[in-house]
């Protein structure tokens, strides 16, 4: 998960817990961001950057949304593993999508 902070530096993580959600976007389980919380309370936006299990690249880039409670958050905690915090979940709606250099989206 890639986002920039105020003086236009990137910041870029692993996500251990991620999913697709249809109609919504991609949800991340905020387990240990901090710059990327930061950052996305200041209004960044995001990408996401992943590999199929076929070994196909897409990236994903979007506005990002913060929640700690309501039904993003519960769904979030109904895959969470209960070894992380899992406070808050992030939300990135997809704006555009890649393969490659291709613009999908």
């Amino acid at each position: 998960l890639a986002t920039v902070d105020a003086s236009k530096m990137p910041n870029a993580i692993y996500v251990c817990e991620i999913r697709y959600i249809p109609g919504e976007g991609f949800l991340v389980a905020d387990n240990y961001l901090c710059k990327t919380r930061a950052n996305i309370q200041n209004g960044t936006k995001g990408a996401v950057l992943f590999l199929t299990k076929e070994r196909k690249s897409f990236q994903v880039k979007g506005p990002l949304t913060y929640h700690t409670a309501g039904p993003l958050f519960e769904t979030m905690r109904s895959w969470h593993d209960p070894k992380y915090p899992g406070v808050a979940a992030v939300l990135l709606r997809v704006e555009e999508a890649y393969s490659g250099a291709e613009k999908l989206l």
